[in-house]
């Protein structure tokens, strides 16, 4: 197992990792609407959806994967009425590509967040020291 860390994607705000990597798979912990530098999106679905997906993007290509790599995706909403909304967004950044995923609507996200979004990657290559 392999600790995955990047100043590009915020800071775990709990005891947690970014993403482990285990073998030739990446599992990212649930990501949220916060900018690098803590920051948390304003209250909208698409803005808060891209900022998910941008996190996403970062730890996925500093473990030496990417989002075409992504097998599994687990969204979760504060509302399930933001689904269309959030599948515009979701569908732009996997270009074509369709992992397996699950959706599910929760009482309440960290930070009072509208969605997050964690997944399970292949690793395109080995990790630099």
């Amino acid at each position: 197992m392999r600790t995955v860390q990047t100043d590009d994607a915020p800071q775990a705000i709990g005891p947690y990792s970014q993403a482990m990597k285990v073998g030739d798979f990446i599992f990212t912990s649930g990501q949220i609407a916060l900018t690098p530098n803590g920051v948390m999106v304003q209250e909208d679905i698409g803005l808060q959806t891209a900022q998910v997906m941008r996190n996403l993007k970062a730890v996925l290509e500093a473990a030496g994967s990417s989002l075409q790599q992504v097998v599994k995706t687990t969204i979760f909403l504060a509302d399930m009425e933001d689904f269309a909304a959030v599948n515009t967004i979701y569908e732009e950044w996997f270009d074509g590509h369709k992992p397996a995923r699950s959706t599910v609507a929760v009482k309440t996200l960290p930070k009072n967040a509208l969605v997050e979004i964690e997944c399970i990657a292949l690793v395109e290559a080995p990790i630099p020291d």
